[in-house]
């Protein structure tokens, strides 16, 4: 697996928030056997020992609810963690070997259903918003209505990299997705990869700069269907923000 240490420019971004460094972790799918487990536990060591100033994860944290107490306890070791739930967590997608696994808290992660927590780094205000999968597939989900204009850095954590399409401008400052796996399996030819599962899709995996918001797509630590992945390598990945 892959350890990446990735700067982040943002416009805008308040001076006392140079350098504020965010891990970024997503699909774990835990509960379903496979090497990703263990890569999953390496990712939590790592986040752990990095000391960061927010562990943020997007997503798919179970695939069947036999995975529960590991994720707990993983989760317990995370600093300052806030997570959302994916699409797998509900066992809504077309894995055969996924099992309802939805948890409604996280503790002492903080999980976000549609809502946002604002908490104090270096003086300054962070929110955290974090969309509801179930909401966001239905449509109904409006993240923009979660953000707060006073907060000095505000961040969205939403499973689906497609919702970074339906925010207005200046909403959030970062959006953070996961869902992709980068492919999972991919083709490697001159100058790139094919990623079989992903062949039309706009976001894949790292970072994004639109009008919007700037929007970093983690590879994820999990599988789904096969438990292995080719030429998709697992990542877990520290941002630094810094002044654009």
């Amino acid at each position: 697996m892959r350890f990446r240490t990735l700067r982040v420019p943002l416009p805008e971004l308040d001076p006392a928030l140079e350098g504020l460094r965010i891990v970024h972790l997503s699909d774990f799918h835990l509960g379903f056997p496979s090497r990703a487990t263990r890569a999953v536990e390496r990712a939590v060591e790592w986040a752990a020992s990095r000391e960061p100033d927010l562990v943020l994860i997007s997503g798919d944290l179970l695939a069947h609810p036999r995975g529960e107490a590991r994720l707990r306890a993983l989760a317990s070791r995370l600093p300052r963690c806030f997570a959302v739930l994916g699409n797998h967590d509900f066992a809504e997608g077309r894995d055969p070997f996924s099992r309802p696994a939805p948890i409604e808290e996280l503790s002492p992660a903080t999980l976000l259903f549609d809502r946002a927590e604002t908490i104090v780094v270096r003086r300054r205000t962070v929110q955290i918003a974090g969309v509801d999968p179930r909401s966001y597939q239905l449509g109904r989900a409006h993240p923009e209505r979660l953000a707060d204009p006073d907060a000095d850095l505000r961040v969205l954590v939403c499973h689906f990299p497609g919702v970074l399409d339906r925010l207005p401008p200046g909403a959030f400052h970062l959006v953070l997705a996961g869902h992709m796996h980068s492919g999972q399996i991919c083709l490697p030819y001159p100058g790139g990869k094919l990623r079989l599962s992903q062949i039309r899709w706009r976001y894949a995996e790292g970072l994004y700069r639109r009008r919007a918001a700037v929007m970093h797509v983690s590879p994820g630590l999990g599988t789904t269907f096969v438990p292995f992945r080719f030429f998709a390598r697992p990542e877990a990945t520290e941002l630094i923000l810094q002044s654009d």
